[in-house]
């Protein structure tokens, strides 16, 4: 391999990790996106009054599904029941926790095609702003290709090769978004 080869060997590398950086980000704010099933990452902006500080509810109680359309919030401290009940609630998720005891249960409440339609509109914005993210990533890679050609640090043939395999990464990562999103689309219009 020669110097030019490892150095784009290392533009390719950098732009994979942060192309696969907001693949994750968009894995994340498709999660947050309610389907009508339970699943305990619908709590995870919930935070918690506990001894002066807001917390995450995940570390004042367990959050569990108990079954597809109910989630079970267990709190550590039988104290934090009621405290726990009112950050769900005041959380403007649309949840109406109950609870019994020290179990908080949370059901999920049937989507309207309304909603769905408004969840699955914000879930191709979510995709869309992946996409921009990993275009700018390609942007970057290709600068950086450019740079190093300009500087004479690489041949046009190595800058080619390298801005063709920025381009065919970013066409698999692209193809994967639209996969994610067809994948929540098709969540979110099961009733």
């Amino acid at each position: 391999m020669t110097e030019g080869e490892n150095v784009i060997d290392e533009i390719q590398k950098d732009a994979e990790s942060r192309m696969k950086k907001s693949l994750d980000a968009l894995h994340h704010n498709f999660n947050k996106i309610r389907t009508g099933r339970a699943h305990p990452s619908i709590l995870e902006a919930v935070t918690v009054d506990y001894y002066g500080g807001q917390v995450p509810i995940n570390q004042v109680a367990s959050v569990n599904i108990e079954d597809a359309r109910t989630l079970t919030v267990v709190p550590w401290e039988q104290q934090m029941v009621p405290k726990v009940e009112k950050a769900i609630m005041t959380a403007e998720l649309g949840l109406n926790p109950a609870s019994a005891g020290n179990v908080i249960r949370v059901p999920m409440p049937m989507l309207t095609e309304e909603t769905r339609k408004g969840y699955i509109k914000q879930a191709r914005q979510e995709a869309e702003n992946a996409r921009v993210a990993v275009r700018n990533v390609r942007r970057d890679a290709n600068g950086d290709i450019k740079a190093l050609l300009k500087d004479k640090d690489i041949t046009e043939d190595e800058a080619r090769q390298g801005e063709d395999a920025i381009q065919k990464l970013t066409d698999k990562v692209v193809a994967e978004i639209d996969k994610t999103l067809e994948s929540k689309e098709h969540d979110l219009m099961q009733v």
